[in-house]
């Protein structure tokens, strides 16, 4: 990839709702060009047409990762679902693509594969659980509170027709708790009496409760506490695509800085 050429890019699950909303802004850009797209329902379409839009060059649907690599490209975006996103992002890498995943519901086993080809092929994979800056923000912060204040739990809320618990961007925040250390519950989770699965899943340590109901879209908080006070970070979302194309559109143009598996919008932000 040069410096002058536009970055080329295939967008898998392009007729979803956020993919459809990131599709219409990448033909708007001077410098990433849209060249394929994955979409069982529309395999065989044209996504100009589909999604009608504002560019006069064809972008064709494929029904498989394999058929659609067969147009060259430099970075392959995943926005589809867990069950078929690790084969999407490892047939990517070992065509020597780099990779930016936006889909919910990849495990940390998921990722320790995808690291390990990602390491061989010498390519990057940027995976994100929430492209919204605000999300980006809640990290960051929670982050900084885990190191003073020993207590923390996550909750998740989306509509009764997401299918994946948690979300991805609650299983990313837990894996950056994580990493500060670990929450020092008063009473051990073993240790509870009654039905233990009230407190939630333990997810690296952290209780994670997700909560699936009509009337939400997305929203994720993460809740510290010490004797006599609280935090809680909340971040909410709209029924708009809007807050997430930004976010995606840094990530495709950045992605071919990093080297291996990289979770976060922030390994290419600056704070």
């Amino acid at each position: 990839m040069t410096t002058s050429a536009k970055i080329r890019v295939c967008v898998a699950g392009a007729t979803g709702w956020a993919a459809s909303a990131l599709c219409q802004a990448l033909v708007q850009t001077d410098d990433l060009l849209l060249v394929a797209a994955i979409s069982r329902k529309h395999a065989g379409d044209n996504l100009q047409e589909v999604l009608s839009l504002d560019t006069p060059t064809p972008v064709p649907i494929f029904a498989t990762v394999e058929e659609a690599l067969q147009i060259p490209c430099d970075v392959f975006f995943d926005y589809t679902a867990p069950d078929i996103a690790k084969h999407h992002v490892i047939t990517a890498l070992r065509h020597q693509l780099h990779v930016v995943v936006g889909t919910s519901g990849l495990t940390d086993d998921d990722y320790r594969e995808i690291e390990q080809v990602a390491t061989e092929q010498q390519r990057a994979v940027l995976a994100v659980g929430n492209f919204a800056i605000s999300v980006v923000l809640l990290n960051k912060f929670s982050e900084i509170a885990a190191r003073y204040m020993p207590q923390w739990e996550i909750i998740d809320y989306a509509s009764d027709k997401k299918p994946d618990s948690p979300s991805g961007s609650a299983l990313e925040l837990a894996n950056r708790l994580a990493k500060v250390g670990q929450p020092a519950y008063t009473i051990p989770v073993e240790a509870t009496q009654g039905y233990k699965a009230t407190r939630g899943a333990t997810i690296n340590h952290t209780q994670v409760h997700s909560v699936r109901l009509p009337g939400y879209v997305i929203a994720l908080e993460s809740i510290f506490g010490q004797e006599s006070e609280k935090l809680i970070l909340k971040h909410e979302a709209g029924t708009s695509a809007v807050p997430y194309v930004k976010g995606a559109l840094l990530a495709i143009r950045q992605v071919h800085t990093l080297t291996g598996l990289k979770r976060g919008l922030d390994q290419v932000m600056t704070f």
